[in-house]
């Protein structure tokens, strides 16, 4: 049993220390100028990569006070284009009417090939707006598509989903705390 903790440890602390933290620096300096300009933040995802959205959007909107709307976390939108399209515009559908220029996309997928997210993000692109891809090396996919499609993406360097997804709300906790630390210096810089 220790084997398999100690295991899991191993793995986790090298996806973080793995992670790109020049690219992690560059994906919240652009959510900085966002929230300087009132544009908005869409999280979109599937399954446990729904979830950790959902819970950055509570995040950002109240302790950054940046526009932040989980696409998943609209239920009735969710199963109607699911229903009426196809489920791979559940996220598109509702870009096609929210997105306004300036905004930006975040897809979240474990192993990079939704095909749900990897259209909202091609839409995205496709109206000039920034986009981010948050995968990992789910099945050693080396992080789907979504690398390649996404302006910037981050990559969880583990074929394991659960630290995928560990590592992804790991990756908007600490997008989070540096955003809300630029915004304490700026603001002390201004008083002074």
């Amino acid at each position: 049993m220790d084997f398999f903790f100690n295991d899991y440890k191993k793995d986790l602390i090298h996806a973080i220390e793995s992670l790109d933290w020049k690219t992690m620096k560059e994906i919240a300096d652009r959510i900085i100028e966002l929230r300087n300009n009132g544009n908005i933040v869409y999280l979109i995802g599937n399954g446990g990569s729904s979830a950790t959205p959902s819970h950055s959007a509570g995040d950002w909107t109240k302790e950054l006070r940046i526009k932040t709307i989980c696409l998943t976390d609209n239920t009735p939108s969710v199963t109607a284009f699911a229903n009426d399209t196809d489920y791979t515009n559940i996220f598109k559908g509702q870009l096609e009417t929210f997105l306004s220029k300036g905004d930006i996309v975040i897809g979240y997928s474990g192993s990079g090939n939704s095909p749900n997210v990897l259209n909202a993000i091609e839409f995205a692109k496709s109206k000039g707006n920034f986009t981010v891809g948050i995968t990992g090396n789910y099945n050693d996919r080396n992080g789907g598509k979504l690398v390649s499609l996404a302006d910037l993406s981050l990559v969880a360097n583990t074929t394991s989903m659960e630290r995928i997804e560990d590592v992804h709300l790991i990756i908007n906790h600490i997008i989070k705390e540096y955003i809300k630390a630029t915004i304490n210096a700026s603001q002390r810089i201004s008083k002074v």
